[in-house]
């Protein structure tokens, strides 16, 4: 991450710290405000373009990440983006990417969400800020649980290669398959 004189990152890439990738004016162009758990930067960058960024960082692209979670929950639109499995990293959007006012959330962060009015919701992070959103308390609900399902499956598969990978290594008797068995006979 570089950061110029005017507090503007000139690179940035999504990490555990990160709780949300939003929109902001700047001048007339969209950047991006990117918050953390213990500090905040503005990326001369729309939020779309750090997420994918991000994607490519961890050695995938963002449509790569997306046909992912279609295979994975059969999601679509709106869909949660595995950044970084391997690092719990785990976004996604309040509403359809393609809007400019999409705001990008880490699922990892979301400690608690109340619902304000018709159209708004509270959100609290891991860090206890909080954040009012222009997104209904059941559309959040719902992006939350089809994140939590992405990462479950995710998850399952992982685990599920770990074992298969395990017993093939491993024969009958519980013995790694590379090691060679020799008996000591005495003479």
């Amino acid at each position: 991450m570089k950061e110029n004189n005017q507090g503007i990152i000139e690179e940035y890439e999504i990490t555990p710290h990160t709780l949300m990738v939003a929109p902001i004016n700047y001048g007339s162009k969209i950047y991006a405000r990117i918050v953390e758990m213990e500090d905040e930067f503005i990326s001369p960058f729309k939020p779309m373009e750090i997420i994918k960024k991000s994607c490519e960082f961890f050695g995938s692209s963002y449509e790569g990440r997306k046909q992912g979670t279609k295979q994975l929950i059969n999601i679509t639109h709106k869909a949660p983006i595995a950044i970084d499995p391997t690092s719990s990293i785990f976004f996604f959007p309040t509403t359809s990417p393609l809007r400019p006012q999409c705001i990008w959330l880490s699922h990892e962060h979301v400690v608690s969400y109340d619902r304000l009015d018709s159209k708004h919701t509270t959100i609290t992070f891991r860090n206890r800020q909080t954040i009012d959103l222009a997104v209904s308390c059941s559309s959040f609900e719902n992006q939350l649980h089809r994140t939590s399902f992405l990462k479950t499956k995710l998850m399952q598969r992982i685990e599920e290669t770990k074992r298969k990978s395990f017993y093939l290594f491993t024969d009958a008797n519980g013995v790694k398959a590379s090691e060679v068995i020799s008996k000591y006979i005495p003479r």
